[in-house]
């Protein structure tokens, strides 16, 4: 049996964008087996190189049309998949 995958969304507790991670400034779009694969996912893929920031705001099981229409949706990748769908670049 095939485990399903879950949307997660993350937004971070960051004063100044540009200390971090290219996008991350809006949050961040996740589709993984759980909470502990989206964390590993976020860690390996956005965070390598620099720690993570402390959450804001944590949805799991996000509906993708609750995101921002302006920035979030059109410059976000297909979140079926699992990985990163938001920002992109960190596939």
């Amino acid at each position: 049996m095939k485990k399903e995958l879950i949307k997660f969304w993350f937004e971070f507790d960051i004063k100044i964008a540009f200390d971090f991670p290219p996008g991350i400034g809006i949050g961040c779009g996740v589709t993984a087996f759980d909470y502990e694969d989206a964390i590993k996912i976020m860690d390996e893929k956005v965070f390598h190189s620099t720690r993570r920031p402390l959450f804001k705001k944590e949805i799991v099981d996000i509906s993708i049309n609750k995101l921002d229409t302006g920035h979030v949706i059109p410059n976000m990748r297909d979140s079926a998949d699992r990985g990163i769908w938001f920002p992109l670049g960190y596939e």
